[in-house]
């Protein structure tokens, strides 16, 4: 068979529409993806009310999703930004735990465990001192 019979049967335009639907197959799927987590993600919705929302968009997906986005669609990147700003503040307080100290007061929680130190009677005074300058240089 010749090569220009083959290229015909599947014509550069069928190619394309091919494609467009297959990537809006993929936005659908993400698009549901994403409301199914707002739901979830929602403080304000009820556990009966989260439960109304994903049976109304898993049995009827395309009303359902698109009343769920007119209704409700304005307050989901609020949530989003919400969870990210609370996981990143978990995230640098795990850091500043995991440092043994905070970012501002590096130099203050040192000197006061220095002092603790001292006070105890587990170091001297020369000890003190010496570590006191080194903290502050």
């Amino acid at each position: 068979m010749p090569l220009a019979a083959s290229s015909s049967s599947y014509p550069l335009l069928d190619a394309f529409l091919t494609m467009l639907w297959f990537f809006l197959w993929i936005l659908w799927i993400w698009l549901l993806v994403m409301i199914i987590f707002d739901i979830f993600r929602s403080d304000d919705l009820s556990g009966w009310a989260k439960a109304g929302w994903l049976v109304f968009i898993v049995l009827l997906p395309f009303l359902g999703v698109f009343v769920y986005l007119i209704a409700r669609g304005g307050s989901m990147q609020q949530r989003r930004v919400r969870d990210a700003q609370a996981q990143d503040r978990a995230f640098r307080a795990y850091v500043r735990d995991a440092a043994g100290s905070s970012s501002g007061n590096g130099h203050a929680d040192d000197l006061a465990k220095l002092a603790d130190l001292h006070d105890r009677g587990v170091i001297s005074d020369t000890e003190f001192e010496q570590g006191k300058a080194k903290i502050l240089a």
